[in-house]
């Protein structure tokens, strides 16, 4: 092995390590790695950075704003309550979640499908305590083992055809690698509903289970003849969760009634919440609630542009001693309403209509762009808080988005344009239509991820460059031997070291022609190798930078690099014996 080889070796080793120890951000080692190969001069500059330039990880970034899109519209949170609902079980959500993924995977590119399931889980446990790492890491592994059954479901797969026709001059099937591809993503499956959730850790947040949050009133109601018009409070996660319960619903008639999970409300009732911070947004942007202002906001002021801010009543506020329910003043300067109100951390007793607003409390309040450069909330506020991450659904846009986004995945499926030039015109159709703005479209990308994926592709190039790829070939194929089943088991290894060590695709590339010597010199047919190496390939499981749907969730679901060892490696192992006992029997030597 040459001396750029050992570097090589040595340099993923360090990698490796560091992501292991997660004191640094993953996108910091990737870069880092990748500084070290330039500077080393491991490979050519232009070669190392060829990831930013990279179609699949454009497309990526591209379809950021797609998914983000769908769900400021509401189009994606009224999809998901009609398939998915509010699950009352971790198992529920795992079988309305993952069984739809892999399937739509085996059809449709996944990286659009798991961009957009991102933000349900991300209201399904809002809605419930749910831990999202349960669900965000296996939602992604079951989008990769549907996308390996045919040839359409990962372009890996789309590469190995063409090489396959390239060679032996045969167009395969569409749902060649189907026989054994969809078995294994059954296993695969049940394993991740069963042993894999003891594997994963039971992360909700990455907030500090100690701290202690303000707690809230506030009252929010019902829209008549809306989705919520008519359903019992705990069938759509609105009775009680850690961060909020439902206390006291007055229906229209004034009587009052003491809520249960069961209770049915509906539209036109007023709910009353006891609510900390993080949840008043999540209400707040409910499809069918509205929350109860006390304050002036203008009429044609649409809700959509609208921010929430937390503030602390100033000692001389001009609030101070008046009835929440008599607002607004006469004459008041802010374009703001007040929706959830705190004192001394705690929610007040009674209405808040009867609360007197005193110094020190808290509120947030509903505001027009305006607020922010008025210049009386700075004697009125001892603090401002904006909080971010929640905005009101559009979905009026709703149908519109949907339109687009099923217009991007047919013509990405029937081969009309690529992925990227369809997310690209779907990105650029959610802005002219208004389905989305220029501010929320650039807030959406998750540029960590993006670099992390740039970085990843282009330490391909230093593997390939330095012949350290060379030398991970040549030796899987001396240990393949004279056994077609234990070539078959090498090449499956092979796969998988290199597609969690540089990009599926280059791993198949590599692949190919070990995989295909090996059965020419055993004098067996190529399909079984073939089948495995579609497999093989697809199965990135062990490191999240192995493929960009793993990256995708390692944000939101707070995942370590060693969280994703932990239930990789044994669904690594399970999908493999699956596939080596499967392929042999169905696609014979």
């Amino acid at each position: 092995m040459s001396t750029d080889a050992w570097i090589m070796l040595g340099l993923l080793l360090v990698m490796f390590a560091l992501l292991i120890w997660d004191h640094f951000p993953t996108w910091v080692v990737f870069m880092g790695t990748l500084l070290v190969a330039m500077t080393i001069g491991l490979a050519d500059e232009q070669d190392l950075l060829k990831g930013f330039s990279n179609s699949g990880v454009i497309t990526v970034a591209a379809l950021f704003p797609v998914a983000a899109g769908m769900y400021s519209t509401g189009a994606i949170t009224l999809l998901a309550n009609k398939a998915i609902g509010i699950p009352r079980s971790l198992r529920e959500a795992q079988l309305k979640l993952f069984p739809p993924i892999a399937l739509g995977s085996a059809f449709l590119n996944n990286t659009p499908l798991v961009a957009m399931a991102i933000p349900v889980i991300k209201d399904i446990t809002r809605a419930t305590d749910l831990a999202g790492s349960k669900l965000y890491m296996p939602m992604s592994f079951a989008s990769m083992l549907g996308g390996a059954s045919t040839l359409i479901g990962t372009s890996v797969n789309l590469i190995i055809a063409g090489l396959v026709l390239d060679k032996f001059g045969e167009d395969l099937n569409i749902l060649f690698p189907a026989l054994a591809g969809f078995p294994a993503a059954i296993i695969g499956i049940i394993f991740l509903m069963t042993i894999g959730n003891l594997l994963l850790p039971n992360r909700a947040s990455g907030e500090d289970p100690g701290l202690v949050k303000r707690r809230y009133r506030a009252d929010f109601r019902v829209e008549p003849q809306s989705r919520l018009d008519g359903v019992a409070a705990g069938e759509q996660g609105l009775f009680k969760t850690p961060n909020y319960r439902l206390i006291r619903v007055r229906r229209i008639d004034n009587t009052v009634v003491d809520p249960t999970a069961d209770t049915t409300i509906h539209g036109g009732d007023v709910l009353t919440y006891e609510v900390d911070a993080d949840a008043v947004p999540a209400l707040w942007g409910v499809i069918g609630l509205d929350p109860r202002r006390h304050g002036a906001l203008p009429p044609d002021s649409p809700r959509h542009q609208h921010r929430l801010v937390e503030v602390v009543i100033a000692p001389d506020a001009r609030q101070v001693g008046r009835r929440i329910g008599d607002l607004p003043m006469k004459n008041e300067p802010y374009e703001a309403a007040l929706i959830a109100v705190a004192r001394g951390n705690r929610p007040p007793e009674g209405s808040i209509d009867d609360v007197v607003i005193q110094a020190g409390d808290a509120a947030i309040i509903e505001v027009a762009d305006s607020f922010f450069y008025d210049v009386h909330r700075e004697q009125d506020f001892l603090l401002t808080k904006r909080l971010q991450g929640f905005r009101i659904q559009r979905t009026d846009r709703a149908l519109t988005a949907a339109t687009v986004t099923v217009a991007m995945v047919a013509l990405a499926a029937f081969g009309v344009m690529s992925m990227l030039n369809a997310a690209l015109l779907a990105t650029a159709a959610m802005l002219l239509t208004g389905c989305l703005t220029i501010n929320r479209a650039l807030q959406s990308i998750e540029w960590t991820t993006i670099v992390v994926l740039g970085a990843a592709v282009g330490l391909e190039a230093a593997v390939t460059g330095s012949g350290l790829s060379a030398v991970i070939a040549s030796t899987l194929g001396a240990l393949g031997g004279s056994s077609p089943y234990l070539a078959l088991l090498v090449v499956f290894l092979g796969c998988i070291i290199m597609t969690n060590v540089i990009t599926n695709a280059a791993a198949a590339a590599f692949m190919f022609p070990v995989a295909t010597a090996m059965a020419a010199g055993l004098g067996v047919s190529h399909r079984p190798f073939i089948v495995i190496l579609m497999l093989g390939c697809s199965y990135a499981f062990i490191n999240p930078a192995g493929y960009q749907t793993n990256l995708m969730v390692q944000e939101p679901g707070k995942y370590t690099f060693i969280d994703y060892v932990k239930l990789g490696v044994p669904l690594t192992i399970v999908t493999g014996l699956a596939a080596m006992l499967i392929v042999p029997l169905l696609y014979p030597f």
